[in-house]
């Protein structure tokens, strides 16, 4: 099974691409953390109330909707490698790009935990559901003392916020480099993450992207 999924996976590699479900899995996640980044901010203008703590509903259920899909595409990471592509060949800037990609994931996961965590330390804070559906239980602290509880919470909540303050600078920074890779270094790293589109004039014709060489002088010819 997992010998086929690479063997599918490399028709797409090896034209510098991404596969299918990295795509989705990468698109899929972008919006959902720009979702809450946007709806964290509308959440601080709301009274609180019930309009409140549905809006932290809708913030969790997205939350954890956010570390399942982390940990999913964690495993496809691992399982089917992606392409190798011309900012892989770039020296520090692609051991900026790894260092980057850890603290994302540090992110994926680290602030659902804590959101979670929070939750989970008040005391009657509502219901908690995936994605909006499936219960999600609450972590086992209701015999933990008060006191207890409530430095879970303000743990919980000194994390989240210090994570959030490092995805707001992240994610510009992330698209910042994407935009530079593109315009400026004419990589493909943006190409090979964006949905596939056929050539106008060959519609059937599977486009591959070559990496970058320097150009020889007209007339000149290589050793």
């Amino acid at each position: 099974m997992i010998e086929r999924l690479r063997a599918w996976a490399a028709t797409h590699t090896e034209q510098d691409r991404y596969s299918p479900v990295g795509i989705i899995f990468h698109w899929v996640m972008a919006a959902l953390v720009l979702f809450q980044l946007g709806w964290g901010w509308y959440m601080g203008w709301i009274h609180p109330g019930g309009d409140k703590l549905a809006a932290y509903e809708v913030h969790g259920a997205v939350g954890l909707s956010i570390l399942i899909l982390a940990l999913l595409r964690l495993v496809w990471r691992i399982v089917i490698p992606g392409p190798v592509n011309d900012a892989d060949r770039q020296g520090w800037q692609t051991q900026a790009a790894y260092v980057t990609h850890c603290l994302f994931y540090l992110c994926f996961f680290g602030l659902p935990l804590s959101g979670w965590a929070m939750w989970s330390s008040l005391a009657e804070p509502g219901p908690l559901h995936l994605a909006g559906v499936l219960p999600w239980p609450r972590l086992p602290v209701e015999e933990l003392s008060l006191a207890t509880r409530w430095t879970i919470m303000d743990v919980a909540e000194d994390v989240h916020h210090l994570l959030v303050l490092l995805l707001v600078v992240l994610v510009p920074a992330h698209v910042g480099a994407a935009l530079k890779h593109h315009f400026w270094d004419r990589h493909d790293v943006l190409t090979g993450m964006l949905p596939e589109i056929p050539d106008a004039r060959d519609p059937q014709a599977a486009s591959r992207h070559n990496p970058q060489e320097s150009e020889l002088p007209q007339g000149s010819a290589a050793g």
